[in-house]
């Protein structure tokens, strides 16, 4: 069975992590990764979740995909070193790399986004266009193998864009 991750870390959107959890863990293994292993993470209206694995205790030959969920969460993930190299490493691999809302700020700091459309959140538009990418403002984005939404409500363009990939 193949194996999905998804990024948890504090202040996550309880939307953009639980709806894809659980569509996801229909057909396949799906670790939440964060920086500890075990942790309870809390989200941006208080509901906790917690992490299966720590992000180096893992790497992205174990996962066929990986998914960041928005909220504030991004900001913390980025300041986590293996949490980065696990996105990079993905990317790198070409596998999908999945990211809604304020994800983006992971998609900036962990991929080569030159040359890449992509889109997020309004807020972080500049943020994705210093990093070289093409912001365009579309519910879903695919570029090569980045998998990019604005928000909670582009949510099943994503996960339908996101599963094609998956699924070869």
């Amino acid at each position: 069975m193949k194996k999905i991750a998804i990024l948890i870390e504090e202040l996550f959107d309880e939307q953009e992590l639980i709806y894809p959890y659980y569509r996801l863990l229909e057909d396949f293994e799906v670790d939440l990764v964060g920086a500890e292993k075990d942790k309870e993470y809390t989200s941006k209206a208080g509901f906790k979740k917690k992490s299966t694995v720590a992000s180096k205790d893992v790497s992205a030959d174990d996962y066929a995909a990986v998914y960041i969920p928005g909220g504030f969460s991004p900001d913390y993930m980025r300041r986590t070193e293996a949490t980065v190299k696990l996105v990079t490493d993905m990317f790198n691999q070409g596998k999908p790399v999945a990211a809604i809302c304020h994800a983006g700020w992971m998609l900036a700091s962990s991929c080569d986004l030159r040359g890449k459309q992509v889109t997020s959140t309004g807020s972080i538009k500049d943020d994705l266009i210093h990093a070289g990418a093409d912001w365009v403002n579309r519910e879903v984005v695919v570029s090569d193998n980045i998998i990019s939404s604005r928000g909670p409500s582009d949510m099943p363009a994503l996960m339908r864009e996101l599963l094609k990939m998956i699924e070869g």
